[in-house]
């Protein structure tokens, strides 16, 4: 009986471990699958301009960094000023919503007022709403506001809480306070606006990192409203710059086109990894939370 029940165990061992192996094995393709494209970029970015689709290999026999020079100068304004508008505007998208949202979500999460839930229902459906149904009725209000080639149609917005997904995230998370919290501080004469600012926002931090990181993300990223919206080169931002490199001079651009993408995407990299913590710490407790 002792050694079938030993055969067994280490039977039992052995298939775990293939199906360890396997798993393992399938996880790594699938990441180098995933990170190859990055590799391909970063390599194609120091190739000579010939050798770009030519040469699969990632690590090129010499290096060419002439393409960040010429694509840092190869538009008619330095990349710099492109770099500068688009953290303007994502800064200024990650304040509003960060500040709007979570007011908002305190109002559902914690105050009563007339038609809360049909409200908060139809703020849920804007969702499934496309940008595209609602741009040319919103182009024709902010060209009569005279906005149009400014920043103002791409942050304004930002600071009236337009952005259902990011109310919805705080909700749950606020859902998830205890109400003791917001009861002792009533007791102590606190208002709804004290408590908003005293205790429902210092509690809500990973909530609020959650939403300023996907915030100056999808803000850094987006290509449609500036286009849409900004017509003056010296107001582009990164995404355009990229598209006017590309553009100017066509495919013989490709080597400082890829140099600049690659240096785009340094600051998405940066603001992911100091705050990689505190995101997956939100994204986790606005799961299990509500």
């Amino acid at each position: 009986m002792t050694n079938a029940a030993t055969t067994s165990h280490h039977a039992r061992s052995i298939a775990i471990s293939w199906q360890s192996l396997a798993i393992h094995a399938c996880l790594i393709i699938g990441a180098l699958v995933m990170i190859y494209p990055l590799l391909w970029l970063a390599s194609s970015s120091v190739k000579p301009p010939n050798l770009i689709f030519s040469d699969l290999s990632l690590w090129p026999a010499r290096l060419r960094l002439q393409n960040y020079v010429d694509g840092w100068r190869g538009a008619a304004l330095p990349f710099s000023t492109f770099f500068l508008n688009s953290f303007i505007i994502s800064g200024f998208a990650v304040i509003g919503n960060v500040l709007a949202c979570s007011m908002v979500a305190y109002a559902f999460a914690r105050l009563n007022f007339a038609l809360k839930k049909t409200l908060f229902a139809l703020m849920m459906l804007t969702i499934m709403i496309p940008l595209h149904a609602t741009l040319i009725p919103q182009y024709a209000l902010f060209y009569n506001l005279g906005w149009v080639n400014t920043f103002l149609p791409l942050i304004v917005p930002k600071f009236l809480a337009v952005d259902a997904f990011f109310i919805f995230l705080m909700v749950q998370f606020i859902r998830g306070i205890p109400r003791e919290l917001d009861e002792a501080a009533t007791v102590d004469g606190a208002g709804p606006i004290r408590i908003y600012w005293s205790i429902i926002l210092p509690l809500l931090t990973p909530a609020l990192v959650t939403t300023a990181v996907f915030s100056f993300i999808w803000t850094y990223e987006d290509f449609l409203s500036p286009l849409v919206y900004l017509t003056s080169m010296d107001k582009y931002t990164v995404p355009q710059g990229l598209s006017l490199l590309m553009s100017s001079k066509g495919a013989s651009s490709w080597g400082p086109l890829l140099a600049m993408s690659l240096l785009s995407l340094v600051p998405l990299f940066l603001v992911f990894f100091i705050f990689q913590r505190r995101l997956i710490e939100g994204i986790a407790a606005t799961g299990l939370k509500g």
